[in-house]
């Protein structure tokens, strides 16, 4: 793990580009979280009073204002900030914005090549966009949680599908692919981002695969869910675990070749679905009979598709993830750096500072 101080010079591909965020919680903040790594200016604006930690990981890279938005005075600074943004970003229930006067309508009209990001769970229209909720019930009407878990209940996948996965990543994509458009077409536009929209776009893999017949409903009893004996975790003879993925025939015949099962025939039977509980239960054996740290001397950099399961402790200190320093420390807390990487304009985390509204206008103006 790498200690690299935090700069206050913007670098990485949106260097240069100028976002407004409403203050939230969750997706839209990673979101602009992302933007302010890749260079953005990122002004924050979060009500009166509320203190934010500048050292926590999602606020990096933000100038924070604190404002009263039932204040007219205060919108009309918030107005004239957007006249010279590039993006806006916020995740109130449908109508909020419109209410406070800073719906698209309006604050298009002042700008008119704004993007207009929305975060939002349901979307901005539907029976449910009004009713409150969180990612474990956006991914639950979409077929995602269904999928996931043990054969007794679905079990939720922490919120990375529905918030992160679903919702902030789709809520940056669509940002700068509306930046994309808007520096050729010089018209913004609104994105609506809904995590039950994002989450179900994730499942269109397995929507295909159902439509084909290769998925069955039912927790582990296809390929990726736990119920092939080659794709899945095991626990180790220490109570740790490990991960495998041998689909392929050729990373088959090596997890067989290293886990010694190379003269079981039973294990030629890779792709019978009847087989698979056998086999599970056979290398469930198998793998309980050494320890995490054995196994991966013996299977770690080969083409098994292998990797130890470690924890948030761990995971910073493998030799793979420090070598790329894919976490860093800031104030003492680990986090995981920007990501992707770029070669020539390299992302990097910034200060979070507080500042007034005035003076980011009278900077934008200039």
């Amino acid at each position: 793990m790498l200690d690299k101080p935090a700069s206050r010079t913007a670098s990485g591909p949106l260097a240069g580009f100028r976002i407004v965020e409403f203050a939230g919680i969750g997706p839209g903040p990673f979101a602009c979280m992302l933007l302010a790594d890749m260079g953005a200016e990122v002004i924050t604006l979060d009500r009166v009073g509320a203190k934010k930690n500048l050292k926590a990981v999602a606020v990096r890279g933000r100038k924070v204002v604190e404002i009263d938005l039932k204040d007219s005075a205060a919108i009309a600074q918030v107005l004239d900030l957007l006249a010279h943004a590039d993006a806006l970003i916020e995740g109130f229930r449908p109508g909020v914005m419109e209410r406070l006067g800073l719906g698209p309508d309006v604050v298009l009209q002042r700008n008119p090549k704004l993007v207009y990001g929305r975060m939002t769970g349901w979307g901005q229209e539907g029976p449910l966009a009004q009713a409150a909720g969180h990612d474990i019930n956006y991914i639950a009407i979409t077929g995602a949680l269904a999928a996931i878990g043990t054969k007794d209940k679905p079990v939720p996948p922490l919120n990375l599908v529905g918030d992160f996965g679903g919702g902030a990543l789709y809520l940056a994509m669509g940002v700068l692919a509306a930046l994309l458009e808007a520096s050729r077409s010089g018209k913004g536009q609104v994105v609506d981002t809904a995590m039950c929209d994002g989450a179900a776009s994730l499942m269109a893999m397995f929507f295909d695969l159902a439509h084909s017949g290769r998925w069955v409903e039912g927790r582990g009893n296809n390929m990726l869910d736990g119920g092939a004996h080659f794709y899945g975790v095991y626990e180790c003879a220490c109570g740790h675990f490990i991960s495998i993925g041998s689909i392929e025939p050729q990373f088959y015949a090596l997890l067989r070749q290293h886990a010694g099962l190379t003269e079981d025939a039973e294990f030629e039977k890779q792709m019978d679905r009847k087989a698979w509980p056998v086999l599970k239960e056979k290398l469930t054996q198998v793998f309980k009979s050494r320890t995490r740290e054995d196994w991966c001397r013996i299977m770690e950099g080969t083409d098994i598709c292998f990797a130890p399961v470690l924890t948030m402790a761990e995971a910073p200190k493998h030799p793979h993830m420090a070598a790329r320093g894919v976490f860093v420390e800031r104030h003492g807390v680990t986090q995981p750096g920007p990501a992707p990487r770029f070669s020539r304009t390299p992302s990097v985390i910034r200060e979070p500072e507080a500042a007034e509204i005035g003076e980011i206008i009278a900077a934008w103006k200039s």
